[in-house]
């Protein structure tokens, strides 16, 4: 049967009908998050993708909705060691439209150190459940699960269509994940209305959107030359060094006094930032060393950039420094490649979506909720500049400050509540009889 499929006999207002149900299974909930946490996705280098694929889409069969999974063919990091594997289910409504797809990454980035519980254990204590990937975002994923699962048991149906997928790689860029959805139509304006994503929002906020990113790698040519000798050579690394400073003291200044409208948390984020990734250059530290001048020295740049600032203003800047040390200095060579650029995305806060969201919460939980956007980026990005679907937002249980901490966990009542905010914004959203 279908998980749209029963009628609604329960006399209980529909919404207290809905509550009682997700009571009655929340156990049902903890035992299927506890399952998916003892998956260990990790990213990188991707690790157990097709069994926690397979996790999900089993759950999701026996909920009635058709299956299918879609490997990320194509893709240089889809390969037969660590496969690519994204899962979706489908259950239709009396009407394929609207269309409510709810999406949920179940990568995890790796353990770090610090733990004091297994975290690929599951272990519920004290109103929690502990493991990597609770918060961040497995719990968002067994919400909207049993939300919808929620609604079907209480017998009602729903008129439009619900989508659930589990995703891969958001950690690392979401590409062959939400984005492989997209480019091949199974998000897209076209057949989906609404997304939600499943990320943490502390069960009481709704994130609207992000700020955008910029990874570029500088590399700074010298000349090779023997270490007791070094005015022989051109030393890469002091020229990393002088363009580093030059980042430190003339851009980030100038980003300090720049402001962003959008509701970014936290507030320090209102403003554009730029950090190191990672430096590289010279000989190995662990290897054999010999007296030599480094001629090849780089490193990796993280650029948040806000709404306000034009993509090519923000490239522009940083080839700008470059070019003006060149001037400076003839022997200043360097290349600058583009890595990564993900434009802010921001969903319009008359959005229905949100307003559904915003009225689940208040029935829920009693408050209104604030909007906010992340200092981050996440799957946003490409739902709506890929799919091209308007509206989008995040919201999730899990605690934002826990993602990828260690002993990270989500309280099971925020798991519960989610799931009533979930469904109520499904009922709104796509109708019932």
């Amino acid at each position: 049967m279908g998980a749209s499929s029963l009628r609604f006999k329960n006399p209980m207002n529909p919404a207290d009908a809905v509550f009682r149900q997700i009571e009655n299974i929340s156990d049902e909930m903890i035992a299927f998050l506890r399952g998916l946490i003892r998956i260990p996705t990790v990213n990188p280098p991707g690790e157990e993708y097709k069994a926690g694929a397979e996790f999900i889409g089993t759950k999701l069969r026996e909920f009635g909705y058709e299956t299918q999974y879609v490997p990320a063919e194509g893709l240089p990091e889809h390969t037969s060691r660590h496969p690519r594997v994204n899962v979706i289910g489908h259950s239709a409504g009396e009407t394929a439209r609207p269309l409510l797809h709810f999406n949920g990454h179940f990568d995890v980035v790796p353990v770090g150190e610090g733990w004091t519980v297994d975290p690929f254990g599951g272990l519920v204590r004290d109103g929690k459940l502990y493991g990597r990937g609770t918060a961040d975002q497995k719990a968002g994923i067994a919400a909207s699960i049993f939300a919808v699962e929620a609604i079907r048991r209480s017998g009602i149906t729903l008129l439009g269509t619900v989508e659930q997928s589990g995703t891969v790689d958001e950690e690392s860029g979401g590409f062959a994940g939400v984005a492989y959805l997209a480019r091949q139509g199974l998000i897209g304006k076209d057949r989906t209305d609404f997304v939600i994503i499943t990320e943490p929002s502390n069960v009481d906020r709704i994130c609207i959107g992000h700020r955008g990113v910029y990874w570029f790698k500088v590399i700074q040519h010298g000349r090779i030359g023997h270490g007791s000798m070094p005015y022989l050579g051109v030393n890469a690394a002091e020229h990393l060094g002088d363009f580093i400073h030059e980042i430190n003291h003339t851009l980030k200044p100038k980003l300090e006094q720049r402001t962003t409208s959008m509701p970014v948390e936290p507030p320090g984020s209102r403003h554009p930032s730029i950090n190191i990734n990672s430096i590289f250059g010279g000989q190995p530290e662990d290897g054999t060393q010999t007296p030599c001048v480094i001629d090849r020295a780089g490193a990796i740049f993280d650029r948040r950039f806000l709404s306000e600032e034009p993509f090519e203003q923000v490239r522009d800047e940083v080839r700008d420094l470059l070019e003006d040390m060149r001037g400076r200095n003839p022997a200043f060579q360097y290349t600058l490649e583009d890595l990564m650029i993900v434009h802010p995305a921001q969903t319009d806060s008359a959005s229905p979506l949100i307003r559904a969201v915003a009225e689940g919460i208040e029935q829920v939980l009693g408050k209104t909720p604030p909007l906010f956007a992340s200092p981050g980026t996440y799957d946003q990005k490409h739902v709506t500049r890929m799919g091209h679907v308007e509206d989008c937002i995040a919201y999730g249980p899990g605690i934002l400050d826990l993602a990828h901490q260690a002993d990270e966990y989500v309280l099971i009542e925020d798991l519960v509540n989610a799931a009533k905010v979930m469904a109520l914004a499904a009922m709104r959203l796509l109708g019932t009889k």
